[in-house]
This record gives C-alpha cells, structure tokens and sequence, in this order.
C-alpha cells in the first residue's frame, strides 16, 4: 500500500460533496477517486470528472473481471463502485486517495482496509432539514425523492460504524472539523 484512504459518506444531501470539494482544497495532498456509475448523467455532471458513466452491462463485466476495489447496486440496475485502476493511479501520483461513497460502499472499503482508512459519515441535521436540501437541488421527482429519504433514514443507523460523525448544521463548522480530522490521520 502506498496511500491512505479518506471516505467520506453521507446520506444523498447532506453536505458530503462539499465537504470533498473543500478538502481537496485543504493543501492535505489528496486525490479524489473518480467512481464509476451506471446510471445515466445528471445535466451538470461530466464523464470522468464527476463519475465514470458505463451501461449496467459494462459494469457487470467489470465486477466479473475483478475490475472493481468495492462496488454496490444501489438501485436496481443503478451501480457503482471504485475502479481498482483509479486508485492506483493516484498513489502512482504520490496522494492520498479522496472517496465519496455512499454510506455501504464506505463501510465496505473501510472494513477491507481499516488500517489505513478514515471513514467520516456526514450527518444531517434532522430528515426534514435533509428534505428541504433534497428539494431545493429539484433533481427529484417525488417517487425518488421518497426514495432517498427512506434510504437516508436506514443509512442514518449505519453512522456508528464510521470512525467519525460530522454534524453538517453549519457547513464552516463541519468543514472545519473534517479538515482538522483528516489532517490527523494523515500525520498519525
């Protein structure tokens, strides 16, 4: 292993993406891993920046292939998961590895490799904070947004098994407190 692990998990929502932005501007030398998706782009998502957009057949044929570090089916037919050749492109590049997974995916790579892993689990403040979030992006139609807030209230109960918990009421404050974490692990 040439690395460390940084995986940052959340309910769909709550804060984690720009926890990860500001952390890969922290000065921490991290890398954010691209995943890969098989479900089709959201208008301002481009291919390769924010995910790896592959059909769900392709995806089956890089979990048959031994492709994948860690993948989930979050959705039916609605994959994703990291690409074994991404991270090590990163520690080919002397960083630390950046993760924003959803919270399975982080528990997952967590358990296969804790020593040199953080997990953060990014908190809402309540569900129906979550809700107004969710509602505000209007990337959702009511089925799915149903959806995720039945998936966040079950991901909700996983937070425990993450090293840390980021209360995200005040996003300077849970930014702080993500960046002062992490820098921890990476000197320790």
């Amino acid at each position: 292993m040439k690395g460390k692990f940084i995986i940052v998990s959340a309910p769909s929502g709550a804060g984690k993406t720009s926890i990860v932005r500001r952390l890969m501007q922290a000065g921490l030398n991290l890398e954010f891993s691209v995943s890969a998706a098989s479900r089709p782009p959201r208008s301002n998502e481009i291919n390769g920046k924010d995910y790896f957009f592959i059909s769900a057949a392709e995806f089956r044929d890089k979990i048959t292939n031994g492709e994948l570090l860690e993948w989930q089916e979050v959705y039916e037919d609605q994959y994703y998961g990291t690409l074994k050749s991404e991270v090590e492109r990163i520690w080919n590049t002397d960083h630390h590895v950046l993760f924003d997974l959803d919270v399975q995916g982080g528990m997952n790579l967590k358990s296969m490799f804790p020593d040199i892993s953080l997990s953060l689990f990014i908190m809402p403040p309540s569900l129906e904070e979550l809700e107004k979030r969710l509602r505000l992006r209007s990337t959702e139609n009511e089925e799915s947004l149903r959806k995720r807030l039945e998936k966040a209230g079950q991901e909700i109960t996983f937070s425990g098994k993450f090293d840390k918990i980021i209360i995200n009421d005040i996003l300077e404050d849970a930014l702080r407190q993500a960046i002062q974490t992490v820098s921890q692990f990476l000197n320790s």
